[in-house]
């Protein structure tokens, strides 16, 4: 819905989305006359998160934290990063970039970033173990054997820092000695799903313990490259093999050394890609009317799944990195103790689109980016009788390119024609490439403290101060020479909040935050190096309050409420029309505002009935542009915000005569339209969607192993990843996300 079209004001919908809540725990209620035995909110009520960079329980964290566990993640079949966003209030996760299906684009309230270019940063931090990952590309990681996901919503300015003015995410693996078991599972399905995990955790000695496993998966495409005569990929096929091995080594009571590594390889077919046409009659005397007027209708594949270039190596993508880390930790006395992570990464992807999405040589952007990445951080962090603390100082060094080339940017060739060198025609040859080059040094020193006055009330608050300095070189073909940049950007943020327990056991909670996204240099100034310029940092307050606890004895709720302030948003934005070729810029555009409420409860309705369920909405939009920013104006949405999430998930067990268990469990994903940028443009609207899916599980007597019927997208919902407007016609990113049915098998071992 565009700017001009808002009919409904942000409390209207509150409370309309007040009422059905206020239905759905009525009718909750009314159903509870049975008592419940068994302990699924119990559990929920006894989850513990480390989001805050100490364990606590959920229910008395002071922030809003979503968190899957292993047993949820298998039930709901989520294998990847991708799959997470399905699940979560406000959040949701895209893969536009360079067709590669190994990027997510993730979005919390309204903050993200769709590019992946290394002179670009995510407004989402993405976490493992503690380690940030400071791309997006790569970032769709796939989660076997996985302890749990934390989101945490909201700017995450002060344990966080930079980069996490839309939230953090959380990846937390099972740690060497947690368990002593090995495990196999197989899984086999529609689509030529085939996979494999192997995974093994126990005691070497009393003094070390080893965690590895290794996981392999495959899967059929959607379509096909049809004007290649030996297509390397089906279109959305994929396949990776990743693994990880750690180990842990108490050296003394006091002190221990956790190893890890781990590494993945993906080679899949590109993501689904077709074009649809704004003006499918362009004047083939206007050379800029509709930038290609050789392009028409008939020219794209009928089936929106097949992929009409005539490039070879477009069809296939390509995504690859490892990472070690090691971490010391050392328990001083029973009040102090420290942390130490160090960590080195490094990824690199092949990619790109055909613009054109046809048999003509018109647009056509193979792409490539590396990037390596070491950090350093020391805590400091105490435990006495009524306060904690945590405390570092944190170092952050990235080094990585993005190139693309030879492509084409050209209204006049003919169809599949090449030049000597094997590159496709246009204004007489290759038009050439462009990379880019960027090191980011980012430092930052932090403390968070939590007071109890007393045994209900606790109060806290945090600090930090980070700054960066980024050094960037570019050279594409409207430059003279290679340009130079360097910029450097800093920020103190803070947070401050308070909990309360009352009387029946609920938890109420209220903070304060500010948020810190770092500036930086625009993706693809193709108008010139005077586009190459840089962009300010955003910074961000968000004043949020919540509810934790269970409301009754079978139900447990979070509930948060919250608006947040953005200034000097950035955002970038693409422009056809601007010289030299499709240009992606990127500026402060002014202030924005994001105000919502999220809503998760799992509820035991009967002694075997179970449902857990999340609901979130968001009003986000641009309050004030400032001078002289072209493209946005005011009203207009963040890029892929949806104003309306929600997910059910029920769960039904049987006890057999035999004493094995069958559990029958759905699981309903929507989210509601949006736009595929923050310009706002009728053809980039993405329409709503929703997933549903199930799993049948039978659970032997002993517990060792188990045999499940899944169901993937049921439905067969196709919907969009992206949608970008391009002059004449809009490319579209479809999902690959389709229909699928398996067997899946899990065996278990005693160590």
């Amino acid at each position: 819905m565009g700017p001009t079209a808002h009919t409904h004001t942000f409390s209207r919908k509150l409370t309309l989305l007040g009422a059905a809540v206020s239905l759905a725990l009525a009718g909750t209620v009314s159903a509870q006359t049975a008592e419940t035995e068994q302990a699924s909110s119990d559990d929920f009520e006894n989850i513990t998160v480390t989001a805050r960079k100490r364990t606590e329980s959920l229910f008395e964290s002071p922030t809003a934290i979503t968190s899957l566990s292993d047993s949820f993640m298998d039930d709901a079949n989520i294998s990847n990063l991708d799959d997470v966003g399905k699940y979560v209030p406000n959040l949701n996760v895209s893969r536009y970039g360079a067709g590669n299906s190994a990027h997510a684009s993730i979005f919390i309230r309204g903050i993200g970033l769709q590019d992946h270019i290394i002179t670009t940063d995510p407004g989402v931090g993405v976490y493992v173990d503690g380690v940030y990952l400071g791309r997006q590309m790569g970032a769709n990681l796939s989660l076997p054997n996985i302890a749990s996901v934390e989101v945490l919503r909201g700017p995450q300015g002060t344990l966080y820092g930079r980069n996490t003015l839309g939230g953090a995410v959380n990846i937390i693996t099972k740690k060497p000695g947690d368990e002593s078991m090995a495990s196999v599972a197989a899984k086999v399905g529609t689509l030529g799903r085939v996979a494999a995990d192997l995974y093994i955790n126990g005691d070497i000695n009393d003094d070390v313990s080893i965690a590895a496993s290794g996981s392999f998966k495959k899967r059929d495409g959607v379509g096909e490259a049809v004007n290649l005569a030996n297509p390397e990929k089906e279109i959305g096929e994929e396949q990776e093999f990743s693994g990880r091995l750690s180990a842990n080594w108490r050296v003394s009571n006091n002190f221990s050394l956790l190893f890890a590594v781990d590494g993945y390889d993906n080679e899949s077919g590109q993501s689904p890609y077709t074009i649809e046409f704004t003006d499918p009659s362009p004047d083939p005397t206007d050379i800029f009317n509709g930038d290609f007027p050789l392009l028409t209708p008939d020219l794209i594949p009928a089936d929106p799944d097949d992929l009409g270039t005539t490039v070879p190596g477009l069809e296939s993508t390509a995504s690859a990195g490892w990472g070690a880390s090691i971490t010391a930790n050392w328990d001083i006395n029973e009040n102090y103790a420290t942390k130490l992570i160090t960590s080195f990464r490094s990824s690199d992807y092949e990619g790109g689109l055909d613009d054109d999405a046809s048999p003509l040589n018109l647009s056509e952007f193979p792409e490539t980016g590396e990037a390596d990445q070491y950090s350093v951080e020391l805590q400091v962090n105490g435990t006495f009788d009524n306060y904690d603390f945590v405390s570092g100082v944190y170092f952050f060094n990235e080094e990585g390119s993005t190139e693309s080339g030879p492509w084409v940017f050209s209204p006049f060739n003919t169809p599949g024609a090449l030049n000597n060198d094997g590159t496709p025609t246009g204004f007489g040859g290759d038009y050439g490439f462009f990379d880019l080059h960027q090191e980011t040094d980012a430092f930052a020193i932090y403390a968070n403290a939590s007071y109890d006055l007393s045994e209900k009330l606790t109060v806290g608050g945090g600090l930090r101060y980070s700054k960066d300095k980024k050094d960037a070189d570019a050279l594409f073909p409207s430059f003279a020479e290679r340009a130079y940049r360097s910029a450097e950007f800093s920020e103190v943020t803070w947070d401050v909040n308070a909990a309360y327990q009352l009387d029946n056991g609920l938890n109420v909670y209220a903070q304060v935050q500010k948020g810190y996204q770092t500036g930086g240099f625009p993706p693809r100034p193709f108008g010139g190096a005077a586009q190459f310029v840089q962009f300010d940092e955003t910074t961000s307050i968000n004043y949020e309050t919540g509810l934790k606890g269970k409301i009754a004895e079978n139900v447990s709720l979070l509930a948060a409420v919250f608006i947040t302030k953005y200034d000097d948003l950035a955002l970038p934005f693409s422009d056809p029309t601007a010289g030299g070729g499709f240009v992606t810029i990127t500026e402060n555009a002014g202030k924005s505002e994001a105000k919502g409420i999220e809503l998760e409860a799992t509820v035991d309705v009967t002694d075997n009935f179970s449902l857990r369920a999340a609901v979130g909405f968001l009003d986000a939009e641009i309050t004030q542009v400032d001078e002289n920013v072209n493209g946005v104006g005011v009203g207009d949405s963040p890029a892929l915000t949806p104003e309306w999430t929600l997910m059910i998930a029920p769960s039904y067990y049987v006890d057999l005569d035999s004493g094995a268990t069958l559990a029958f469990k759905a699981d309903y994903s929507f989210r509601d339209e949006m736009q595929g940028q923050s310009v706002y443009n009728p053809n980039e609207t993405i329409d709503s969607r929703s997933i549903l899916g199930f799993d049948v599980n039978y659970t032997s007597v002993n517990g060792d192993w188990s045999l499940s019927l899944y169901g993937e997208n049921v439905t067969d919902e196709i919907y969009d990843q992206g949608r970008l407007q391009q002059n004449g016609f809009v490319g579209i990113v479809r999902s690959n996300d389709r229909r699928e049915f398996g067997l899946r098998f899990k065996k278990e071992f005693e160590m």
